[in-house]
């Protein structure tokens, strides 16, 4: 007749795989962080399979470990959407300009802006004074839909109600992150681009960088 364990085994046996499983979350997390700070001197990305996987899934034990080597955090977000943008960049050139959304935050409209709150969003009437009345007609003419949003309850409803293949974010670095990971939750191809200012009211955007991924297509073979 096979002995079974003892209590006492078994707790043995639980905590040595703890042990296990402890010290290979921190040393993968060790080669997350150290990958991650190569990528950064180095400009380009070591090992994309397993950053950004690495960064999201170990993202407690990563920052932690960051702040102990003293790096500004902004740093490592910035990085994260950098990596989300370079692993998803053949994807989503691909999708056809008509089936890509632009979403702009309220905040880089003037404090005087005229514009009036719809059920999709602000409705610009190029009063010109702001760059997104200078810019809209731009980034419509490359045939993407533009919608200026309050809020994520407004991207949310609008990505139901027109299903677009892939979307682009525009806000302050937390907004574009948590925008990126909403639409990896949804399976949604997304790229992010963030404010060169942040605040609440007029902020500032580099266009020409939104513009560079909105312009995206396919390369073509020579």
């Amino acid at each position: 007749m096979v002995a079974l364990p003892s209590f006492d085994q078994l707790m043995a046996g639980l905590g040595y795989v703890i042990l296990i499983v402890t010290v290979s979350l921190l040393l993968t997390s060790l080669l997350v962080v150290a990958l991650t700070v190569l990528s950064m001197r180095r400009g380009r990305f070591y090992l994309p399979w397993l950053l950004r996987p690495g960064l999201i899934v170990l993202e407690g034990i990563v920052n932690a470990l960051w702040r102990m080597g003293k790096i500004d955090g902004k740093e490592l977000l910035s990085f994260s959407i950098r990596l989300h943008n370079q692993m998803n960049l053949e994807k989503f050139s691909s999708v056809p300009m008509e089936r890509r959304m632009i979403f702009l935050p309220q905040c880089l409209r003037s404090a005087q802006c005229p514009a009036s709150l719809t059920t999709e969003g602000l409705v610009c009437k190029r009063c010109m004074r702001c760059d997104i009345g200078r810019s809209i007609d731009e980034l419509e003419g490359q045939g993407c839909k533009v919608f200026i949003v309050p809020g994520s309850t407004f991207v949310t409803r609008l990505i139901k109600k027109y299903r677009p293949e892939a979307v682009i974010g525009v806000g302050c670095i937390m907004e574009v992150k948590e925008g990126l990971e909403m639409a990896d939750r949804i399976n949604l191809l997304a790229m992010g681009v963030v404010t060169s200012k942040d605040g609440c009211v007029e902020t500032i955007l580099d266009w020409s960088s939104l513009m560079d991924v909105v312009s995206l297509q396919p390369r073509r073979s020579a």
